[in-house]
């Protein structure tokens, strides 16, 4: 793939090697991130991060990356906040404020409507969520965070066991990162979700082709059983016609330090791609489960930021000159308790 000025807008962009190349420069980036040393190889580059759904982990991660490489961040985070209001286009939104950045993140509600804006766009765009489509920067740190959580295991993602659990329908993240997981070796996929909610005939078509054995299951116990990686997904609810209907489906399935103890493996890793839902008729991943340590989802969300940095490295062209930026930090000189 050639990263140097592309958008990024789809998983499907991406073959074994770009992943291999994203992973290896998310990984040169960790001193930056942990404030070890700082470059300032983006100085004077400015960011739009454009959000016109809620967002708080993504929006922060990007412009948080981009800060850590020494550039500027500009924000408009909702719809009424920009001239989409007024019944301005897409199209010249994107000729207007690709003339003011180097470099635009968007989110959307609506699926194709980022594809849509980068077709106008004079920089690159990087698709944060496009509706129910896909999540491109999400899967790839989720990749990243299952490469790293099994080699710290002795196993690697080809051969893996996994479950996905909740709203396979709407959730984004799980398709973007089931399209990257097709692309590896003898996985075995156990879907675990309501039938309303199943994942999309797509994703599970394209999973089947390539040779991935794939299982359904409408209970949890059964579903969490003998995997390496459990992937849980709230309940899209935003997504849904109507809230009484995202309401049936609330903390239909609920995982908690007792269902985990008496059906996972010892060493079963847990993920969730955030928020999860805390209000006490949903809990789909309960806090007393914030003690155990194969509980991944805070060391997912810092590795978030390695893997923005990368993309923003990539895609504008400075890796090669961010080692040559760098300085060493004398104010912060150890990481950050977890």
């Amino acid at each position: 793939m050639q990263f140097r000025g592309s958008h990024i807008l789809s998983v499907s962009q991406f073959d074994r090697e770009a992943i291999s190349r994203i992973f290896q420069v998310a990984n040169e980036m960790a001193p930056y991130a942990l404030r070890q040393q700082t470059s300032s190889v983006l100085s004077g580059a400015i960011l739009s991060n454009m959000f016109f759904e809620p967002s708080t982990r993504t929006r922060v991660s990007f412009g948080s990356a981009f800060n850590l490489l020494g550039g500027h961040v500009r924000e408009t985070t909702e719809v009424k906040a920009s001239s989409l209001a007024k019944g301005e286009s897409l199209y010249d939104t994107a000729r207007v404020l690709s003339g003011y950045s180097d470099i635009i993140v968007m989110r959307h509600p609506n699926s194709g409507s980022v594809a849509e804006f980068a077709e106008a766009s004079r920089v690159p765009v990087i698709n944060a969520g496009d509706g129910s489509n896909e999540h491109p920067s999400q899967a790839l740190l989720d990749l990243y965070t299952i490469s790293r959580e099994l080699a710290a295991r002795g196993k690697t993602i080809d051969g893996m066991r996994i479950a996905l659990i909740g709203d396979l329908k709407y959730g984004r993240a799980v398709h973007s990162l089931c399209k990257l997981l097709a692309l590896f070796d003898n996985l075995h996929f156990k879907l675990v979700s309501p039938p309303e909610l199943s994942a999309p005939d797509d994703i599970v078509g394209e999973l089947a082709a390539r040779g991935h054995a794939v299982q359904h299951y409408d209970e949890m116990s059964s579903g969490i059983h003998n995997v390496d990686i459990l992937y849980v997904t709230r309940t899209q609810e935003e997504r849904f016609p109507s809230q009484d209907e995202a309401d049936r489906y609330r903390g239909l399935f609920r995982l908690n330090q007792n269902v985990y103890t008496e059906h996972c493996e010892p060493n079963t890793v847990i993920m969730h791609p955030l928020p999860r839902d805390s209000r006490s008729s949903a809990q789909e991943l309960d806090a007393d489960l914030n003690q155990n340590p194969n509980l991944a989802i805070f060391r997912q969300t810092d590795n978030g930021v390695l893997i923005r940095m990368a993309l923003f490295a990539l895609v504008l062209d400075v890796v090669d000159q961010v080692h040559r930026n760098a300085r060493a930090v004398t104010w912060y000189t150890e990481k950050r308790d977890g």
